[in-house]
């Protein structure tokens, strides 16, 4: 049985994790990696994920049966120049970008549409770089597929089966659908959560109250802002036009909602918040969008010593392992909240599942 070679040019978050998901999917996959970072290059080695590394895209590519774009956007021109100087002719190239009219123009531009799928997996976390990356991130994701009308329908079937190979869902949509879709359910609630963090900003007093107070719903719903400036300003700039559409449809709907409020419309009001609530109840699990969801427990935690200690020993004893924790102390009481960040749902319940049957107060972040 022979086993696939899998090239990646560029070895970050989404690149790491696709590598880390088709290695554990087949450990006897050949994993081969280019970057301009040494650092991930050398750590994907040494933890036997990449199988050889190189400092330059080379004939070394040509042996692959499915290269994989995971740079930057910017640097697409330049790398598919070279790749397309190497590429053999049973190899499929494929990109991760979560823009893809651009790179289609690209492709098109350079006679590669019959051996081009765009795909975009639809997850991501807050931080970045190879270190980052982990297999489970792809898990039941989404994975848009947006292949060229001149792929055979073979080659496009094989790369739904490896998809499916990683953990994660295949869905196949064209290019333009791709970026208006997208627009509409991650580049625009970035640019939201964004504009909210600045408001707050720019509102706050002096000796910062609102940062002060800033919790609960607020740092849920803007948790987005803290990610890459670079690569959203790149994102917004490579997919102007679903976007800033998308967006005069927002401050319409703002608009509207203040109109309401200045004629203190009850009713108006009322629906506006039951028709969401309603649409949001019907979402499918989070963990299959763009925006992974926070896997996270807020739990009572009195202010006396070892009072942490007793819940972190806990959850050890069991193999649950906390992927972040903090303390917040402004509430009105003495006592202070733990907020328990997971990183699979499955473990953010048992480990709500034990606290509870040791009595402690929580509430589960959905």
């Amino acid at each position: 049985m022979s086993h696939l070679t899998c090239g990646f040019i560029g070895l970050g978050l989404i690149g790491g994790s696709i590598a880390k998901a088709l290695k554990a999917s087949d450990p006897d996959m050949r994993i081969i990696a280019y970057d301009t970072n040494p650092a991930p290059l050398e750590d994907a080695l040494g933890d036997g994920v990449a199988d050889s590394i190189f400092p330059a895209i080379d004939a070394s590519f040509s042996q692959c049966d499915y290269i994989f774009l995971c740079a930057p956007v910017q640097n697409n021109d330049s790398n598919l120049a070279q790749v397309a100087r190497i590429l053999s002719p049973g190899c499929l190239l494929t990109d991760v970008g979560s823009v893809k009219t651009a790179i289609h123009s690209q492709i098109r531009a350079m006679g590669l549409e019959h051996c081009f799928i765009g795909g975009h997996p639809m997850a991501g976390s807050e931080r970045t770089g190879y270190a980052s990356s982990k297999a489970v991130l792809l898990e039941n994701a989404y994975y848009i597929l947006t292949p060229t009308s001149a792929v055979p329908e073979d080659r496009l079937n094989g790369y739904r089966q490896l998809v499916e190979q990683m953990g994660a869902i295949p869905l196949v949509l064209d290019s333009q659908t791709h970026d208006y879709v997208t627009a509409a359910i991650s580049h625009l609630p970035h640019i939201v959560a964004s504009s909210l963090v600045n408001l707050v900003r720019d509102s706050d007093s002096a000796d910062g109250i609102m940062r002060l107070v800033a919790a609960g719903g607020f740092k849920d719903i803007t948790r987005i802002a803290s990610s890459s400036a670079a690569m959203w300003q790149q994102i917004c700039l490579s997919n102007q036009p679903a976007i800033t559409a998308l967006l005069a449809d927002y401050i319409k709907a703002l608009t509207s909602v203040k109109e309401k409020l200045d004629a203190g419309d009850a009713a108006a009001l009322y629906d506006f918040f039951d028709k969401a609530r309603i649409y949001r109840d019907s979402f499918q699990s989070a963990s299959r969008g763009p925006i992974k969801s926070s896997h996270s427990l807020h739990v009572d935690l009195a202010d006396k010593a070892g009072a942490l200690a007793h819940i972190t020993t806990l959850l050890a004893k069991h193999s649950i392992n906390i992927k972040n924790l903090g303390i917040s102390h402004n509430r009105e009481s003495e006592d202070g909240v733990l907020r328990m960040e997971f990183y699979e749902e499955t473990a953010m319940h048992q480990a709500a599942q034990l606290l509870q049957a040791k009595h402690y107060s929580l509430h589960i972040q959905a």
